[in-house]
């Protein structure tokens, strides 16, 4: 919170130090504004500037620095300027210096106490902009704490879905190993050991999808959607086999895509998820993949995944904040956050999410379509930036209009 100082003509640099640092405000006092550019950027609170120190070329210098400020930050200038009439030249300076920003002009002679009021205004301004850059970094530490727990909960319905589809393998091997030790014939040996191993296959199959899901890249990669959701189906096999769940899949010839591979896994099983528990009595789910494009930036290309079912719906209410935080359509079953994450890993990936649902009379169930580019230009969150999770939805509209067949009835 310090002051730096660039007053070069007679002694203003001088006596405006010994004032700010008999009000014990620490200040330094520089020759040139272009060393005090310098300065700044070791850390001040405000810059105090003498108009003739301040040449076309250091304008253009500060205000590339500015510009390359934090969106929290709006970093002050107080201008020393002279009495004069208003002339062609002081009004081309003026313009010249718009692009300052925060820019605080103080007419000389100023008196001692006009100049600590203006300082110490400009201070506590400065002061509230690092408590706005604390509490940003906080929310953002909150939130990926959050995404965090999103993810052990996911890996927790994972375990328990692949317990028990590995579960059910096994028993039919212990039980073949029974009849092969019984068995007084070759023939009928090898036709259980065939079969038991056809089970130790399925159980291969499992664990090696399970493992997609801890080996995921950090960097983006090319990948192929319907992989990643057959990857999903294996692991709910038998949950939607118990719920009595007719999969319907309608997957056409897709273009590979740039993204995060884990990140979709989880998006994916988080729709599939929801889909599945919204279906506790049976019913149909359909999945569409197909190549598209998105009209609103540029016809870019890319894939739409449309998930479908014919559950209890989502009410109206909920349905408008859907994608916030700690809104869940399960009660005290669900975490609330699911929804929110795979929101943002929709945008992290350029893309964009929207919902069609009615959970009132009569109940069609509920669409989610996902637009995902081939080639995103993949979405770089600041430190102190904070995403809304809002879907965009001109854009997820036309994927629900492309996609119209595919709602439930």
């Amino acid at each position: 919170m310090r002051v730096v100082v660039a007053a070069p003509t007679g002694r203003d640099g001088e006596l405006i130090c010994r004032l700010l640092t008999s009000r014990s405000i620490p200040c330094v006092n520089l020759l040139t504004a272009e060393l005090a550019r310098t300065e700044v950027m070791a850390g001040a609170g405000a810059v105090i500037l003498a108009e003739e120190a301040l040449t076309l070329s250091d304008i253009r210098q500060w205000t590339a620095q500015i510009a390359e400020q934090p969106s929290w930050a709006d970093f002050p200038i107080i201008l020393l300027t002279s009495r004069g009439e208003v002339d062609q030249e002081n009004q081309r300076r003026m313009l010249a210096r718009q692009p300052l920003g925060n820019l605080i002009l103080l007419e000389r002679p100023a008196r001692p106490e006009t100049l600590m009021s203006t300082v110490q205004a400009a201070l506590r301004g400065r002061a509230r902009q690092y408590q706005l850059r604390d509490h940003l970094a906080q929310r953002v530490i909150a939130e990926e704490a959050l995404r965090t727990s999103e993810k052990l909960a996911v890996v927790g319905r994972l375990a328990a879905s692949v317990a028990h589809e590995i579960n059910n393998p096994l028993e039919s091997v212990v039980n073949l190993l029974y009849l092969i030790e019984q068995s007084s014939s070759l023939h009928e040996s090898k036709a259980y050991t065939h079969t038991a191993m056809s089970e130790l296959a399925r159980v291969s199959e499992i664990v090696t999808q399970t493992l997609k899901f801890h080996r995921q890249n950090s960097k983006p990669v090319m990948v192929q959607v319907n992989e990643i959701v057959d990857s999903a189906l294996i692991l709910y096999q038998a949950r939607l086999s118990s719920a009595q769940i007719v999969i319907q899949r309608d997957f056409r010839e897709c273009w590979p895509i740039l993204a995060r591979a884990g990140e979709l896994r989880q998006l994916i099983v988080n729709l599939v998820g929801n889909a599945v528990d919204a279906m506790a009595r049976g019913g149909t789910l359909k999945i569409r993949i197909s190549n598209t494009c998105e009209r609103r930036n540029g016809a870019r290309p890319g894939i739409r995944l449309t998930i479908a079912d014919t559950g209890s719906g989502i009410h109206p209410d909920i349905k408008k904040r859907l994608f916030q935080p700690f809104v869940s359509t399960k009660g005290d079953l669900g975490t609330g956050l699911g929804l929110w994450v795979s929101s943002g890993i929709v945008q992290k990936h350029g893309g964009s999410i929207q919902v069609r649902s009615s959970a009132l009379s009569p109940v069609t169930g509920t669409v989610f379509s996902v637009f995902l580019p081939s080639q995103p230009q993949v979405v770089s969150i600041s430190r102190f930036a904070t995403t809304s999770g809002k879907p965009n939805a001109s854009a997820a509209d036309q994927g629900l209009a492309e996609h119209s067949r595919l709602r439930p009835r």
